[in-house]
């Protein structure tokens, strides 16, 4: 694919440079040149980056192609573990190729290794190492790792809206309504992430509600929630466009039919 890509740019860019001949004569193709050729030297400079960038992961590429996750597995920790590369990205996509093939003891010691080492690693993996306690059914624990990076300074604002969501998610998993009400409500009402706010007006409606100490004041919350979340995305296709964007994520992924089932209760007939 990028070898077609190559080629269509050299082509693209020997038409540029012959072209003029052809229309005007040569006595223009050098004042002509000289217009273009910043935009020659970006784009042959996009194009070479993009070579090397390929050339450089093409083993970690065609197995991510073939989805090939313990291969990928495999090679991420010759990276990590043997050659010390603790760098985000890989970190994330090791973790990742872990909870795919539910080898959680994997992750934990992945999560153990990386806190030595380079401990912002884990910080700016807290939802991928969060999600994969939940996903080993520890709710527990995964409330507890959320509420640590509640307030952490280096992750994205979108980012500490999904560790507030992900940390009342827990306390909803592991039974604890009250806890779990009042990150939902405000959320709900004040988060910045339209799937964060629709969410967490869905589980406060249709989870938290019949268990709450002020029914009322839950299902209210809730419903400020649900406007919020449809003044922020209107209509249903911007719902899905935002989700989209973060369906790649494997956090996104374990919570898929949470989502579909905030679309419908939040777009009921507009979906139709």
């Amino acid at each position: 694919m990028l070898i077609a890509f190559g080629v269509i740019i050299v082509f693209i860019l020997l038409v540029v440079f012959l072209l003029p001949s052809f229309i005007t004569g040569t006595e223009s193709v050098s004042s002509f040149l000289r217009i273009i050729l910043p935009f020659v030297i970006l784009i042959t400079t996009i194009l070479v980056c993009l070579i090397v960038y390929f050339l450089l992961n093409y083993r970690l590429l065609s197995l991510l192609e073939r989805e090939d996750w313990p291969a990928v597995a495999y090679y991420l920790e010759q990276k990590i573990f043997v050659k010390g590369g603790y760098d985000t990205r890989k970190v994330r996509l090791l973790a990742s190729s872990y909870m795919v093939i539910s080898d959680y003891a994997s992750v934990s010691r992945l999560e153990n290794k990386a806190a030595l080492v380079k401990p912002s690693v884990v910080e700016k993996n807290a939802l991928v190492f969060g999600a994969a306690r939940i996903l080993g059914g520890n709710y527990a624990e995964a409330a507890a790792f959320f509420k640590k990076y509640l307030e952490r300074g280096r992750l994205k604002a979108n980012e500490k809206e999904w560790v507030r969501w992900f940390y009342g998610f827990s306390n909803l998993l592991d039974g604890d309504f009250g806890r779990a009400e009042p990150d939902f409500s405000f959320l709900a009402q004040f988060a910045h992430v339209a799937v964060v706010s629709g969410l967490s007006a869905y589980f406060l409606f249709n989870n938290i509600a019949k268990y709450s100490k002020s029914p009322d004041e839950c299902r209210a919350a809730a419903e400020k929630g649900r406007n919020r979340a449809l003044t922020m995305v209107k209509k249903a296709a911007r719902w899905k466009k935002e989700v989209g964007k973060m369906e790649a994520e494997i956090h996104i992924a374990i919570i898929r039919k949470y989502i579909d089932e905030a679309e419908v209760w939040l777009f009921g007939k507009d979906l139709e």
